[in-house]
């Protein structure tokens, strides 16, 4: 039971934290001149976003789970 417990307090930091940032966000270089000598590139930052239902569904199971942990004790 101790395992459940575990897991279920990791859903539900995962979860407020999910809530917290709304997705994730990385930086990628993209080269965009390349002759000879002459190299330019540029950095785009793009986005993943993560939905607000996953990180209730992950807060909700978290819940779920240490309750019932503590219940079968």
């Amino acid at each position: 039971m101790k395992g459940l417990v575990i897991v279920g307090i990791a859903l539900i930091v995962l979860g407020v934290i999910g809530f917290a940032y709304q997705g994730i966000n990385y930086t990628t270089t993209e080269k965009v001149v390349d002759i000879g000598p002459l190299k330019a590139s540029v950095e785009k930052e793009k986005r993943i976003p993560l939905p607000p239902i996953l990180s209730g569904l992950a807060l909700v199971g978290g819940i779920v789970m240490v309750i019932s942990a503590s219940r079968a004790r």
